[in-house]
């Protein structure tokens, strides 16, 4: 039986405009016989959709494979996904390396002078190579004495990925539930949520003591499975299924969130998430993510 799928192309910042011609080349000349011909603008010269009609799941992935072969090294992005249902009802956001460009404990450890040797934690842990929550109580346990002070000092310089305020006051503008759920910390998640107005904010505490970092954090962490719990719990008290939720993240930490989610992306991701899920950007800002769920450039919340 056909099933209705779109296939989105998204130019990445600062590539050269995209074109009728380009989106037909990967639409048409890949999958001639089953590509309705009107090519959907979402934004122009920045983002286009064009709808399939295809008869089983393994066939969409096989032209997937094939659009990725075809756009090569090119700094646009694409997702072949499902026609209906497209915009989702619960935004559940990562933030570190996804809303935000930093790394709260690798900031903190450069203060520490400790850098490289936390770093190097982080990046494995990212991987899928450590334990989320052993490599988290290790990295905490080597900033003891840190002076809370510099928590703040960071705090006032992170750095708002860009896309990420359009994201989720378009969202929130259409009525969907904005979570940001992170494996860091609380300290942060609360200034960054206010700034960008999410609705909640999920994440860890740090432990401090007399004015320094103690090298403890509060159990139980908020790693892997618990933040795909509490998708799901977000989901369930709102009476949504998981095709109305969108989830975001970067790195291993994030694979069952993305699983769990009808939308699950991977921005700018370490392998093991890219490899599970369902639109991967590398090239785009976090407003690629409104165009994959059909929105267009005029649609945009200031």
């Amino acid at each position: 039986m056909l099933q209705d799928y779109v296939l989105v192309l998204i130019n990445g910042t600062g590539a050269m405009p995209l074109t009728a011609a380009r989106v037909h080349d990967l639409g048409h000349g890949l999958v001639p016989d089953i590509t309705r011909a009107r090519i959907v603008w979402l934004g122009a010269s920045e983002a286009a959709e064009l709808h399939l009609c295809i008869e089983e799941p393994a066939t969409a992935k096989g032209i997937a494979e094939a659009i990725a072969m075809e756009l090569g090294e090119s700094p646009i992005d694409f997702a072949l996904l499902p026609a209906g249902g497209r915009r989702k009802k619960l935004l559940v956001a990562d933030m570190e390396s996804t809303v935000i460009a930093e790394e709260c404990l690798d900031e903190l450890a450069a203060v520490a002078g400790i850098g490289r040797e936390i770093a190097a934690i982080t990046d494995r842990a990212m991987r899928g190579e450590l334990d989320f929550e052993a490599a988290l109580r290790e990295r905490v346990r080597l900033l003891k004495g840190l002076p809370a002070a510099e928590l703040e000092k960071l705090r006032d310089r992170l750095t708002l990925m860009p896309g990420a305020a359009t994201l989720v006051a378009t969202m929130r503008k259409h009525r969907a539930y904005t979570a940001l759920v992170s494996g860091g910390f609380s300290y942060f998640t609360g200034p960054v949520a206010a700034r960008l107005h999410f609705d909640a904010h999920f994440a860890n505490q740090l432990g401090i003591t007399a004015g320094e970092l103690d090298g403890t954090v509060t159990e139980p962490i908020l790693g892997r499975a618990a933040k795909a719990a509490r998708l799901t719990t977000l989901a369930g008290e709102r009476g949504l299924d998981p095709a109305e939720i969108l989830a975001v993240g970067d790195g291993a930490n994030d694979v069952a969130m993305v699983e769990a989610a009808g939308l699950g992306v991977a921005f700018r991701p370490k392998p093991l998430l890219a490899g599970a899920a369902d639109a991967i950007i590398r090239h785009a800002n976090l407003t690629a993510l409104l165009y994959l769920q059909g929105y267009k450039r005029d649609e945009f919340a200031d």
